[in-house]
């Protein structure tokens, strides 16, 4: 299959992906209602968006404190001279926990920067201590722990 570039978005399709992003779970005769289309246009449009990868995919948003996980941190991760030779094996070591949730390759002083949920702080040290600092090639990691939270979004700006 080649690649080709998506179709540029009108305003229909714009207004599709806002209400999509504020609740993916209404059913297309909503969704067409509060965009202005009929269903059966609205519905085409959703499914173009979603072969053409723009809609990646729809899920469920939790709240981390109601299911326990109240330590948020961000980690900065510095890996030495081998490591860098063998980002793929940091890579794949990093998805497999499930307490990372991002993951970002930087360019500056340190390499990575993670976001990480655990149950508490002891929880975020047992993470570090046993997994992220057991990674081959990790040579110095900063842990920030995130007091509160300011803004927190999935929803583009489109």
């Amino acid at each position: 299959m080649e690649d080709r570039l998506p179709q540029p978005l009108d305003d229909a399709e714009r207004r599709i992906l806002r209400v999509l992003q504020e609740d993916a779970s209404l059913p297309t005769a909503a969704v067409a209602e509060r965009v202005g289309l009929s269903p059966s246009p609205c519905w085409r449009r959703i499914d173009r968006l979603e072969r053409d990868g723009i809609i990646r995919k729809r899920v469920a948003l939790l709240d981390r404190r109601a299911i326990g996980l109240n330590a948020h941190v961000f980690a900065q991760v510095k890996l030495n001279a081998h490591g860098r030779a063998h980002l793929d094996e940091f890579a794949e070591a990093i998805r497999a926990f499930p307490e990372v949730l991002e993951c970002y390759v930087l360019m500056g002083p340190v390499d990575f920067l993670m976001r990480v949920v655990a149950e508490d702080i002891e929880a975020y040290e047992r993470f570090f201590f046993d997994k992220l600092s057991r990674v081959p090639g990790v040579q110095e990691v900063i842990s920030t722990v995130a007091l509160s939270e300011i803004k927190s979004t999935t929803v583009l700006p489109v």
